[in-house]
């Protein structure tokens, strides 16, 4: 869930245009994380299979849809770059991909057991209410809060005795998901604005929501330390998100927020990611 895309060369096959309209750097960040946290759970070979799969065929259908829905209003801000407003693949195309994928997703889902499938098709259907109309709301950080707070319980909801991930793990999802909204969509505010966009980053603007963002890691960081046991390496990353986020924070008061500001956060979402898989 997110609005960053890769931009095809001029003159992509429409393979490769469809592949740039998925946002493949997020898409391939989750599906990995995905892999890393089924492997820390000790989810077996061949159900790890299916859910690294399974969370790669979602990641396709969030971005695709994402890109097809908004068409006609990236397309009015100049936004050529991205392949479906460029006209490089048809947005009706594209969005029966995007359909097709989250069936793929689902089929996938099913061997894994009736708790993983409700998990990710309650997640899918979070990702695809925001691409729809949520991103207008003040409650456009909602799906990001359930999607990313229930996607730890993937890999746990995959293993021979599935559960639910613990809830510190949970806080931890929440918490990345909110900071990827809150800072992902900082650098496109005035042409969001443009287009009849008011989200919750809109409405607290720029400098509060990176700053909201540091604090939601900061705060992600701990529930993982207490919750996992305050140990060495727990302790290291901790203190490495808490760094970042103090920085990124210190950096959004004393001037504009620019992509200095986007990198830092999500360095420190990055690192709280990396510190939920080896807690």
């Amino acid at each position: 869930m997110t609005d960053a895309t890769a931009t095809p060369p001029r003159g992509a096959s429409p393979v490769r245009s469809l592949w740039g309209a998925t946002h493949p750097g997020p898409t391939l960040v989750v599906t990995v994380l995905s892999l890393a946290l089924g492997i820390a759970a000790g989810v077996e070979p061949v159900p790890l299979g299916l859910l690294v799969a399974a969370v790669f065929a979602g990641q396709v259908s969030v971005g695709l849809s994402n890109d097809a829905i908004d068409a006609a209003r990236d397309a009015a801000v100049g936004r050529t770059d991205k392949p479906v407003a460029g006209g490089a693949i048809a947005a009706d195309r594209a969005l029966a991909v995007a359909v097709g994928a989250v069936v793929v997703a689902l089929v996938l889902s099913v061997p894994l057991g009736p708790g993983l499938l409700a998990a990710h098709a309650i997640a899918l259907a979070s990702a695809w209410a925001y691409n729809a109309g949520l991103k207008a709301t003040p409650f456009s950080i909602a799906p990001f809060l359930l999607s990313f707070g229930l996607f730890p319980s993937f890999a746990t909801l995959s293993t021979s005795t599935p559960a639910l991930a613990a809830g510190w793990a949970t806080v931890a999802g929440a918490a990345l998901g909110a900071a990827v909204h809150l800072t992902n969509v900082v650098r496109d505010l005035d042409d969001d604005r443009r287009t009849g966009i008011r989200g919750l980053p809109h409405r607290l603007g720029a400098r509060a929501s990176v700053l909201l963002a540091a604090v939601g890691m900061v705060v992600g960081a701990l529930a993982v330390l207490l919750g996992a046991g305050a140990n060495a390496i727990g302790i290291l990353f901790f203190v490495a998100v808490a760094a970042v986020a103090l920085a990124t924070a210190v950096l959004v008061l004393v001037r504009p927020p620019g992509r200095a500001v986007f990198q830092l956060t999500m360095l420190a979402a990055l690192l709280l990611a990396a510190q939920l898989v080896v807690a």
